[in-house]
């Protein structure tokens, strides 16, 4: 029989099996049992949080030659958040958010942190 409390620290301590910059952090780790006996570990589905849930920094206008990795790099100092971004904008396919010259994108805190406003 195991102690229910070692399997909650057994829990609690498993290590994420994705970077703490990963758009799947906090994901939770789920399991399954195949037909064929083998257990299949996944993560659960991401949904993509609605765009007004994030704190407002500024808004960039796009120019001719800008690419999402040096955005991010600029403006959150990891060119692979670019994650952020899309989420932050609605976007499902990333180079949408740089295809036309003159939109404007939203940067923001990540979601649930305040910003400057609000703190």
């Amino acid at each position: 029989m195991t102690d229910p409390m070692q399997s909650v620290l057994q829990t609690v301590a498993a290590p994420s099996p994705v970077a703490t910059t990963s758009r799947y952090f906090g994901i939770e780790v789920a399991q399954l049992q195949a037909d064929s006996g083998d257990l299949l570990v996944y993560l659960r589905r991401r949904f993509v949080p609605s765009a007004e849930r994030f704190e407002l920094l500024l808004e960039v206008p796009i120019v001719q030659g800008d690419r999402l990795d040096n955005l991010t790099a600029k403006y959150l100092g990891d060119p692979e958040q670019f994650w952020r971004l899309c989420d932050a904008n609605n976007a499902l396919q990333p180079a949408e958010l740089t295809d036309t010259v003159g939109r404007r994108i939203r940067i923001t805190m990540p979601e649930g942190i305040p910003g400057p406003r609000s703190a």
